[in-house]
């Protein structure tokens, strides 16, 4: 009875969301909606991933293998070219080169190098040829997810062929055994859930959704549906929010004389609330596309102590803790979870040779700040991100380790007001690292950096410097003695 409920519910959900897509005027209803026409494109994409995994759930779920990637790769081809044009030979030539390094070169560190030169070279290529002053939706776009998942299958390969007693219990998971088809591969790198915004996700655990095990009931198509619908729907309440909004809080007011005529303080807020505002069109994209991979079962996680079905393996939010966290780390936690992952399973831990963490987590930022683009903007938020965490754990640590601190932070009476002094300075700073990340240029979040006297490094790096000579003062040597010890 369920199972027929289910497949009822899918039908009809199949057939709402086509014909809603029909007799579109993408001009004209981007135009009336305050939006351009290629972000109208993505967003009918992204939401064409439902139809998508609801025909794949009822005709092609534990059929043969080939026929599953020539659907994933069919599919995302079609979303590539409605996007993009003839633009998606990018994308092919890069997954074809791919092929070709890993049959070629086999299971060698040469292969990796050459897939990073390789993949990153033409990534960084096409930003430097592409470039504008402001945000373009282009081949560049998913091309920088499409980078991450084939440098991710090099090195999972290149494991593939190492002693496994030699591999982290991590690198055991995802290291490759086999060797892929191209099939396999453009299967993996064009499904239709993840090829535009992501998440990232294992050539090993995309194998596991061929061959139907990403299931709570072994033996049937998963009971996603639910689950799906909850992200979806939590997507529909964040777009929503940001379509009616942003008309009224754009990053171009950062730019006007009003802004900059403000009061200091109405400057500050704007930022702060412009900060927490900009991210809601990314928490829409990646919480709709997760409920595209929770339908298909790419989702699924596993079973929990209690035997329920968890379907977060997809997951490129925790929305709870982005909203409520009041530090830095709970939100680089909770948003953009699996590239955050990606980053530090391939390039963090891979780092361990140089023997200094801080350095190691340097030029994973460094890293990530190539990987979104070459404007300056992205290496200034990037540089912010790194001097914020180093100055909240210096903070955390003494608060902690100082017994005045300790007393005066566990007042529960007080507990509202540090939360919200926490959150504020939380999302004022946040704002003024997005302001680079969003303006690009530098003469843009210069100018609008100027107009609040650099507020942002000013504080940070003062703390940077005062935080180490407060701790010499507030921790009693006693404390110190035992933490060496």
């Amino acid at each position: 009875m369920a199972s027929a409920a289910e497949g009822d519910m899918e039908a009809e959900l199949t057939r709402g969301l086509l014909w809603g897509f029909q007799d579109l005027s993408l001009n004209k209803l981007a135009t009336s909606l305050g939006a351009s026409e290629q972000a109208l494109r993505l967003i009918i994409s992204i939401f064409l991933g439902y139809p998508f995994a609801l025909f794949y759930r009822r005709y092609l779920f534990y059929k043969d293998s080939y026929l599953i990637h020539l659907f994933h790769t069919f599919t995302g081809l079609s979303i590539a070219y409605y996007n993009f044009g003839t633009q998606l030979y990018h994308s092919l030539l890069c997954i074809v080169l791919q092929f070709l390094i890993l049959r070629l070169m086999g299971r060698t560190i040469t292969a990796v190098l050459t897939t990073f030169c390789v993949q990153m070279g033409y990534l960084l290529a096409g930003y430097y040829n592409t470039a504008t002053g402001t945000y373009d939706i282009k081949w560049t776009m998913p091309h920088c997810v499409l980078t991450l998942k084939l440098i991710g299958l090099a090195m999972d390969y290149y494991d593939g062929g190492k002693d496994q007693k030699s591999l982290t219990s991590e690198q055991q998971i995802y290291a490759i055994r086999g060797v892929p088809s191209l099939l396999e591969i453009s299967g993996f790198s064009y499904f239709y859930g993840a090829f535009l915004v992501g998440p990232q996700f294992s050539m090993n655990h995309y194998m596991k959704l061929v061959r139907g095990e990403l299931t709570d009931v072994p033996g049937k198509i998963p009971n996603s549906t639910i689950p799906a619908l909850r992200r979806l729907a939590l997507g529909l309440v964040y777009l929503v929010g940001y379509t009616l909004l942003s008309p009224h809080i754009t990053e171009d007011y950062l730019l006007s004389d009003d802004y900059e005529n403000g009061s200091f303080w109405f400057r500050c807020m704007y930022m702060l609330i412009w900060g927490k505002f900009v991210l809601y069109k990314y928490v829409t994209c990646w919480l709709v596309t997760e409920g595209v991979c929770i339908l298909t079962g790419l989702g699924f996680n596993g079973l929990d102590e209690y035997g329920t079905a968890k379907w977060d393996a997809c997951a490129n939010m925790k929305v709870w803790l982005f909203e409520t966290t009041p530090r830095f780390t709970g939100t680089i936690a909770s948003f953009n979870i699996n590239t955050n992952a990606w980053v530090a399973r391939y390039f963090f831990k891979r780092l361990k040779f140089l023997g200094n963490k801080v350095l190691s987590q340097g030029l994973s930022l460094l890293f990530l700040a190539l990987w979104h683009g070459l404007h300056s903007g992205y290496l200034v938020c990037f540089q912010m991100e790194f001097l914020i965490v180093i100055v909240e754990r210096q903070a955390a640590s003494l608060i902690r380790d100082s017994p005045v601190l300790s007393r005066l932070a566990s007042i529960t009476v007080l507990q509202p007001l540090y939360y919200l002094a926490q959150q504020t300075i939380h999302w004022l700073f946040m704002g003024y690292s997005m302001t680079a990340f969003c303006l690009f240029t530098w003469d843009k979040w210069m100018k609008v950096y100027k107009s609040i006297y650099f507020l942002g490094h000013v504080f940070f790096l003062s703390l940077l410097f005062i935080l180490p000579y407060v701790r010499k003062v507030m921790v009693p040597r006693k404390e110190k003695l035992k933490k060496m010890e």
